[in-house]
């Protein structure tokens, strides 16, 4: 039981953790969406948007979109959209929220595990304030970082309740937690193998030989042989094996997995003992924390590589030494390497280097080691608690201050692209998604200058050819966008929205074979692209072919069913096809999303003149005239309409 004194101080700490991360991430409340995969799971996805429904869970389960297989996150973005809708501040506060609940509860579980407050609260604080972690919190698509996270401190939590008192809810409870959080981000495979380092330290519960009867009198905890408690861990592995065999797949089909090809074992190997070393490097020294570190590729130093290895056997060797002493030396350097596996590129997802964000669970290692580490290397000084005190009030001032100039670079896609490109080089990636930036702020012939930056670090990016014919395209320079889009078709042939882009710029050239080529080629590819099933629905519809563009606008309209530039197409050809009461149907939701549309309101009353419906249709081409006086098409059908009707035969 807890003395009455603990309490009080273990409500302080909780406190100041709770208000402290929340004061330093505050402004999030004011930040922006980022176009950098923001776009892909909240501002372009139609599916998350449409909120929390059986439909969104149903897609949230089986989608693979964004190279990912977490449907508890797409859950929490749906939720999220269905309350504050596109408001990105209350988006981002609710990042803060799990990040302060991620903060209390390793307080709490390191506390309940090891009985040291002091120790505990500095490892959590260290947690919620370092700079390391704003990318997990300040970017809304991280939700899955502090989400999952969420999950593996409550998987902790009830695996020290079972720890204590084994029993099956307990052990089951953990279970749950955790399968919960691999489905929000799959770096929680590596949990299993955390549980077994807090059955050695802080736990005790790891037995190598005979229990003797004063041990188990100083550990309450039941000691088992470690292959006991390796028994208990496979069906946590067993669903981490899982997860990790979804995660691969789903990433392989979507194109996220580096070939070896384009990124050799030798150069992943390299990177991956740097970024070692470079993790502890940026904890230590928080400064030029980029959003995306561009891969070296073949470039490191051979003796760089070498170096940070050697720095890596070393620091292993030395603390597998003093484990003996301090069991949580060993402890917290395997928790840093052991999770850090699935993201340190040896299996390479995507073009990074490393990435801030995957520090968010395995820092934890190195922060108990510092945290005990300094309690025990100043145990035997004079004015102990003062030194550690003043140390400890020192280190958070100086993170926290670096945590909120972070903070500011994160204040919108301009920010952060900016002070990214400022502090990495040849950073092709980020070049092109400034220059889309610059794009959608309608800078077109900055956005074009960014562009080609980015294809002189990497002349071969097809995405990057594909957008600088976007941005040529809206420049009007038709024949370059062309020759932009068929480079980027002759390095990807499988490019979905090259062939969309090519077919458009093929069709302002009326070139319109070519163009229905390339609506075929785009949708073989993307059979649920809504404006490749529109457009062309037109280009048929225009060449008379009716029956086949209604076929394209009602697939269209399945996948999107308010698209109502699709609905007035399909109202043409129904039309055209004599399907008049159809027809009427269409132009009459048109006119509900769009009362001020006269040429729609002209269409429908030529129909409902068809239809015998005069008095209708004169409202129709008096309405239209309201909008568009100068509509001389209305005006002269309704003079004929009046006159027809003042002068029946």
């Amino acid at each position: 039981m807890e003395s009455k004194s603990n309490k009080y101080w273990i409500f302080i700490v909780c406190l100041f953790l709770a208000l402290a991360t929340l004061a330093v991430y505050w402004p999030v409340k004011n930040h922006e969406f980022i176009k950098y995969d923001d776009d892909k799971y909240i501002t372009d996805n139609r599916n998350v948007q449409s909120g929390l429904n059986p439909e969104s869970i149903r897609w949230a389960f089986t989608t693979g979109h964004a190279s990912n297989w977490h449907p508890v996150t797409w859950m929490s973005h749906e939720l999220d959209c269905q309350i504050f809708d596109l408001n990105a501040g209350a988006h981002h506060m609710v990042n803060v929220f799990f990040h302060i609940m991620n903060t209390l509860l390793l307080f709490v579980v390191l506390k309940r595990m090891t009985k040291a407050i002091w120790p505990s609260a500095f490892v959590a604080a260290l947690f919620g304030l370092h700079p390391l972690h704003v990318e997990s919190v300040a970017w809304a698509a991280e939700r899955k970082d502090v989400l999952s996270t969420f999950f593996w401190m409550l998987t902790m939590w009830a695996y020290v309740r079972y720890a204590e008192h084994p029993k099956v809810t307990r052990y089951l409870l953990a279970l749950l937690f955790f399968v919960i959080g691999l489905m929000a981000k799959p770096m929680l495979v590596t949990l299993p193998f955390v549980l077994l380092l807090l059955d050695y330290w802080p736990l005790e519960r790891m037995r190598f030989g005979k229990l003797i009867n004063e041990e188990k009198q100083k550990n309450p905890i039941q000691q088992k042989p470690v292959l006991h408690l390796l028994i208990e861990k496979i069906p946590f592995i067993f669903f981490s094996i899982v997860s990790s065999v979804v995660t691969f797949i789903v990433q392989h089909r979507t194109g996220a997995v580096q070939t070896i090809e384009a990124i050799d074992i030798k150069s992943r190997v390299g990177n991956a003992v740097v970024a070692y070393i470079g993790y502890i490097e940026k904890m230590i020294w928080p400064d030029n924390l980029a959003v995306l570190y561009p891969h070296p590729g073949g470039s490191l130093s051979m003796s760089k590589v070498a170096g940070c290895g050697l720095l890596l056997i070393l620091l292993s060797a030395c603390f597998i030494f003093l484990a003996r002493r301090h069991k949580y030396l060993i402890v917290g350097w395997l928790w840093y390497i052991g999770t850090l596996v699935p993201v340190i590129g040896l299996v390479q997802v995507g073009v990074q280097a490393m990435a801030d964000r995957y520090t968010y669970i395995p820092m934890t290692g190195l922060f108990i080691i510092i945290a005990w580490g300094a309690s025990d290397l100043f145990r035997s000084l004079p004015y102990r608690k003062f030194i550690l005190g003043f140390c400890a009030v020192a280190i958070l001032s100086a993170i926290t201050v670096k945590t909120s100039q972070q903070l500011k670079y994160w204040q919108n896609s301009e920010t952060l692209f900016q002070h990214t490109l400022s502090v990495t080089k040849n950073n092709y990636v980020m070049q092109n998604n400034y220059a889309n930036y610059l794009m959608s702020m309608g800078k077109l012939n900055d956005a074009v200058e960014h562009f080609n930056e980015s294809l002189k670090i990497k002349p071969r990016a097809a995405k990057v050819h594909n957008n600088l014919g976007n941005a040529l395209s809206k420049l009007g320079k038709i024949d370059d966008a062309t020759e932009q889009y068929r480079t980027a078709l002759s390095l990807e042939p499988d490019f979905s929205d090259a062939h969309y882009n090519l077919a458009i710029v093929l069709s302002k050239q009326n070139k319109i074979e070519e163009a229905i080529k390339e609506y075929r080629q785009s949708l073989r590819l993307d059979p649920g692209n809504v404006d490749a099933l529109s457009n062309l629905g037109f280009e048929l519809a225009q060449q008379g072919k009716n029956e086949e563009a209604i076929e394209l606008y009602n697939k269209a309209l399945a996948i999107e069913p308010e698209n109502i530039i699709t609905h007035g197409r399909l109202g043409l050809a129904l039309a055209a096809a004599g399907k008049i009461d159809e027809a009427i149907q269409e132009f009459r939701i048109v006119l509900k999303a769009r009362p001020d549309d006269a040429e729609m309101r002209c269409n429908l009353g030529i129909l409902l003149e068809k239809e015998g419906k005069t008095a209708e249709a004169i409202e129709q081409y008096r309405l239209a005239l309201q909008i568009a006086p100068d509509f001389e098409k209305v005006r002269t059908l309704l003079e004929k309409t009046l006159e027809k009707e003042n002068n029946p035969q």
